[in-house]
């Protein structure tokens, strides 16, 4: 089960009990860990704890803002090259989902040593590299820890102008919302997981950047974004609308889906964790009498590396609904 490949390399996914950002502890499971913690205030902290945006935000001068984040995950596909390309994208799309621009970065890496050779975890870390490297942000150090499950991802320092951040607070009714990625890849993870398929793909779209869709969101005055990872769209949506105090109307039709996604639904390779999303999500959605339980569970899945999802137009994206006066969710 766990060898695979033309060479015998080993199959990562094989180690982990989930991939991705499907194996994020549970939104409203997480929710209620931390509701009782208070972080620590103060007159410079722009974003905190209050609203679960993508990263912490910090004034430090009357004209620039530092963000702090944190992101890593255990294996999503096979290739550990891949893995590591993967990772760094996730993590630096925390500081992309805030409108900022990442300066620097340290690795986060957990591996069983006594199981999977060293030479593997460099070509993670090698992957990680390139990407920071298309991102240009140096990475400088890190750390590491002998792991039970490999796992791989980054702490990143950005910078933005603190008139000019994208929030999850931020969002007004009536105006559009755009999604910079397609959805669908954790159905193909969950896929590859199980069967050793490979979609060039879904590998590609978590791989690449948030970068250019995040600079031209702030080029066009917007204010309010996300991006969409562990907890799905409809999540992720959710709590941006929740945070906002606005509510939202998707068109299913309009929301990009992956090239496999709907076969891979049809073919039952649902995660646990888009399960979960969906239970967390429902009480707040209201649907159009086409709209199946399939295609909630689509909406709800478990993204590694998604889009942004943006409150405004952002061009050469498509725009899947608008927000709302009043509060929840409707699908149509």
């Amino acid at each position: 089960m766990l060898d695979g490949g033309a060479a015998g390399a080993p199959r990562l996914t094989g180690y982990a009990h989930g991939g991705g950002c499907a194996c994020k502890i549970p939104p409203g499971e997480l929710e209620d860990v931390v509701r009782s913690l208070v972080g620590q205030p103060g007159a410079d902290v722009l974003v905190g704890l209050d609203n679960g945006d993508d990263a912490a935000a910090v004034l430090v001068r009357d004209d620039l803002a530092v963000l702090s984040t944190a992101d890593f995950f255990t294996p999503v596909v096979d290739d550990a090259f891949d893995w590591g390309r993967i990772a760094a994208a996730n993590a630096l799309s925390d500081i992309y989902a805030m409108g900022g621009r990442p300066i620097m970065a340290v690795n986060l890496v957990g591996w069983p040593r006594g199981v999977l050779p060293a030479e593997l975890m460099a070509e993670v870390l090698r992957g990680g590299l390139s990407v920071a490297a298309e991102a240009g942000c140096p990475v400088i150090g890190g750390h590491s820890i002998d792991d039970p499950e490999p796992k791989y991802g980054m702490a990143v320092t950005g910078v933005a102008p603190p008139d000019r951040l994208l929030r999850n607070d931020a969002a007004e009714p009536g105006l559009p919302i755009t999604l910079t990625k397609p959805i669908g890849v954790g159905l193909l993870n969950n896929r590859h997981k199980q069967t050793g398929e490979v979609f060039a793909e879904a590998v590609a779209t978590m791989a690449s950047l948030n970068r250019d869709a995040a600079r031209d969101a702030v080029a066009a005055g917007i204010r309010a974004a996300t991006d969409v990872t562990g907890f799905g769209l409809l999540g992720h949506l959710y709590k941006m609308c929740r945070a906002s105090t606005v509510g939202a109307v998707i068109d299913l039709d309009a929301v990009p889906l992956i090239e496999g996604a709907r076969q891979a639904l049809r073919d039952g390779f649902v995660s646990g964790g888009t399960r979960r999303n969906l239970d967390w999500v429902r009480p707040q959605i209201r649907t159009a009498s086409r709209i199946t339980e399939d295609d909630l569970l689509l909406l709800a899945d478990a993204q590694t590396s998604g889009g942004l999802l943006v409150v405004g137009e952002v061009p050469g994206h498509p725009v899947i609904g608008h927000t709302t006066v009043g509060a929840g969710l409707e699908i149509r």
